[in-house]
This record gives structure tokens, sequence and C-alpha cells, in this order.
């Protein structure tokens, strides 16, 4: 099932070449251009508050975006490139390339763990210890998954769930060529022999005060 596209809104920009960047930094917009999909490159601004905040929520350069500009249909687009201040390290340009809905695009597909509270493992102590939140898919752009489901309830305590083990959305494939773990059931931790000893070691050394104190 594909998730919910994001939707980017942008205006087309009056102009271009550098004067016209540089006013509509002025103007309080960030440049770009769209470009790509067997059409015609757009030079457009982008509220600079509003892809600001979209940035700092990370992700923006591997999510698929549904550029929306008055006068146009609606595209999906993915970020290409983002320029930024040399000092201030804020937005000054972006390049969005469109998609096609059968176009293969990588992008980091959430982890969702269903059943936790059903574990056999961590019903008996265990604690689900997560490697990796997201996972790196090539997926085709008109039908992105809106996370990679793991199905945890069988679980014991010692057990790993690897990529391997994990029945992936249909078209969807791992851009890393080997088996890595996603996530695993730990051991409550116990207290050893030696923490023991250092705890009664630490009792021994507290220093006695009052009537007690020689």
């Amino acid at each position: 099932m594909a998730g919910k596209i994001p939707d980017l809104e942008a205006t087309v920009r009056a102009g271009t070449g550098k004067g016209a960047a540089r006013q509509a930094r002025r103007d309080g917009l960030v440049p770009g251009v769209v470009y790509g999909g067997g059409q015609d490159p757009i030079a457009i601004n982008i509220p600079f508050n509003y892809l600001l905040t979209r940035l700092r929520k990370g992700g923006f350069m591997s999510t698929l975006q549904n550029l929306k500009i008055e006068g146009h249909d609606d595209v999906r687009v993915i970020c290409r490139k983002v320029e930024r201040h040399v000092v201030k390290d804020l937005p000054t340009h972006i390049d969005l390339m469109r998609l096609k809905r059968t176009s293969r695009v990588k992008l980091e597909i959430p982890v969702e763990f269903l059943n936790e509270d059903t574990c056999v493992g961590i019903k008996k102590g265990g604690t689900l210890t997560v490697i990796r939140n997201e996972i790196e898919l090539e997926v085709l752009a008109g039908d992105i998954p809106e996370s990679i489901q793991i199905d945890i309830a069988a679980l014991e305590i010692g057990d790993h769930i690897s990529i391997s083990d994990v029945k992936l959305p249909e078209g969807a494939k791992v851009t890393v060529d080997r088996d890595f773990n996603i996530a695993s059931i730990s051991a409550p931790r116990v207290m050893s022999a030696d923490d023991e000893d250092e705890a009664e070691v630490a009792a021994d050394e507290v220093p006695t005060t009052g009537d007690d104190a020689e």
C-alpha cells in the first residue's frame, strides 16, 4: 500500500538568472528549479521558513514530494540538491527532479514493529532493542510503502530479526547487498557476581559518623 506523499508548495519564479534569484531571497523565498520527466525546466520559489521547517524535520532529500504549483498539474519530485549559505548554512537554492510513477527511487522507509505487547520474549522480561528505525529500499515512485511491518509476537529472549527474515513490500528491493540486523529481544540485565562484590566494597568504604566514628 502506498503511503501518503507530502505536498510541497511552490510558485513560478518570474525571470531567471542571478538577479531574479537574489530578488527572491530578499522577498523571503528560496529560488529553485524543477527539471526532468521529459518536460521543460520550471524556475520556482518556495517560502524560506516553510522550506527550512521541512528540511529540519529530516529525511527531506530521500522523501518523495507531491509538488503543487498554481497553474500546473501536481507532479512527484525528489530533491536532488540544496545549496546552502557558506556561513549560515541556510538554504539558498533547491533542485527538484520530476519522477514518473514507473520510476524507481531509493527512499528510507520506516520500520513498524507489530504485536510488541504480546511478544513472548518481552513478556518474560526482555527488551526490544531496535538497531534500524528505517531501511533504505528501492521502490516504484507510484507504489511507496508507508512502512516495513515486522511481527515480533513469537520472538524469544535472544532472538533477532535480520533483513533476510523480512517480507518486503511487493516490488521493493534492499539497497544494501548484505544481511543485516534490524532488531533483537535483549535479556534483562542481571547483577553479576562482580557487580555484587563491587557493591559490597562500596558499602564497606562508606565513612562512619557520630558515635560510630573512631
